[in-house]
């Protein structure tokens, strides 16, 4: 990563990004007090909360609360701290404000506790953190609460009072049970369709998906170690057929796994989410936005590999695959890749004709050799030279949602 040469005041968001990820870099270092780099940290991060106070006036999360609020997540004691703090003398005295945090406790609570360094330096707002809020912290009139009554989520009530529309909005979560709504808002949204100002959509969303998973009632209990990278090559041969999409998602529920369509909420850039019920029953959520075929089985894929490897009942994928495909997030790069060579083996792939020379006779070639649909092929070949206007006609466009009649979009 390249270092910043002179550190001046922000004016650009390139450069405010830029400051941010030096930071990052920064703290991966055991700097020593009064060192360069340690003065450098410590000017970079003043910058960067005077830009942000500047241009987005929000109250910061107070690190000391995430803190504790990770401990309460986790079952943790005080004592449970002391590795990342040296002592239970130095834990008592952080966590009750008497002294500061330093570089390497932060680096520390990073690592073990998966708390952001943003967070631990004070620089996340308390909107990207809402999603770790506690259920009784709700703020209950930022639901899409005009966009659940035209779904229908909600009921339209006689009294359109925004009390009554604000309590019907907590019924749809609550209704999910307490265990469910207990947990909610703990959950880490992670992927690229996270935004600090869609959270509360994306949680009325997941919570939409979550209803429709459980009104599903599979033969079958998931077993993890089902998947595997046989399982995910049956998985994508199923693309073969022409009416593969249906076929994936009877694959996969008979395995225990639940599939849910369901459009995405205006302002949200979802493809596919991945999650786990609260009783373990793995849900993976596709929107169908693009309507392509080379999207929808790069999407499934992708997600079927976070249950696989990433998903938890504490976090909840949500994924525009438009912005991940060189995401430098370790979960989604390593998704991205499984999926990625699932489909198109690496070394099949730099060796084809549809690589070297792409035309419409050598990707019908190489999907006849993997047994995988061409618009897989035609829509690698768009993303990696980015030229989009190419092979439109291979990439399946229209060909998913016809699959599944009975969604509105």
């Amino acid at each position: 990563m390249n270092t910043i040469t002179e550190v001046r005041v922000i004016r650009t968001e390139e450069q405010y990004h830029a400051y941010l990820s030096e930071v990052e870099r920064l703290l991966t270092f055991e700097l020593i007090a009064g060192s360069e780099d340690s003065e450098r940290l410590e000017l970079l991060t003043v910058i960067i909360e005077n830009y942000e106070n500047a241009n987005y006036p929000v109250t910061p999360v107070n690190p000391i609360d995430a803190i504790k609020f990770r401990m309460e997540e986790q079952g943790l004691k005080q004592s449970d701290l002391t590795p990342y703090f040296g002592t239970k003398s130095r834990v008592s005295e952080v966590l009750s404000g008497k002294r500061q945090l330093t570089v390497a406790m932060i680096k520390a609570l990073s690592i073990g506790l998966g708390i952001s360094p943003q967070t631990l330096l004070g620089m996340e707002t308390e909107a990207g953190y809402a999603d770790r809020t506690a259920a009784e912290d709700v703020n209950w009139a930022k639901f899409p609460i005009k966009e659940m009554l035209s779904k229908g989520w909600i009921e339209n009530l006689k009294s359109k009072t925004k009390v009554n529309a604000e309590e019907q909005v907590k019924k749809f979560i609550e209704r999910l049970g307490s265990n469910y709504t207990a947990t909610a808002f703990k959950r880490t949204l992670n992927g690229d369709a996270y935004s600090p100002t869609t959270v509360y959509k994306l949680h009325a969303w997941v919570a939409r998906v979550v209803q429709k998973s459980r009104e599903k009632k599979l033969a079958v209990e998931f077993k993890k170690d089902c998947i595997s990278k046989d399982f995910l090559k049956e998985l994508a041969h199923l693309s073969w057929s022409e009416y593969g999409p249906l076929l994936a998602v009877e694959f996969l529920e008979k395995n225990g796994i639940c599939v849910i369509i369901e459009p995405p909420l205006t302002g949200t850039a979802i493809d596919g989410a991945a999650l786990k019920d609260t009783d373990g029953r793995p849900i993976i959520a596709l929107t169908l936005r693009q309507d392509r075929l080379d999207n929808f089985w790069f999407t499934l894929l992708h997600e079927v590999v976070h249950i696989w490897k990433h998903v938890d009942s504490n976090n909840t994928f949500v994924d525009d695959l438009e912005t991940l495909k060189d995401s430098a997030d370790k979960m989604e790069a390593e998704a991205n890749r499984i999926a990625r060579d699932t489909l198109i083996p690496r070394i099949v792939w730099k060796r084809s004709s549809a690589y070297l020379t792409p035309s419409k006779s050598t990707i019908d070639e190489l999907s006849r050799e993997l047994r995988i649909h061409p618009s897989i092929i035609a829509g690698r070949i768009r993303r990696e030279t980015g030229q989009y206007n190419q092979f439109s006609e291979l990439v399946g466009q229209g060909e998913v949602r016809k699959h599944f009649p009975n969604h509105i979009w």
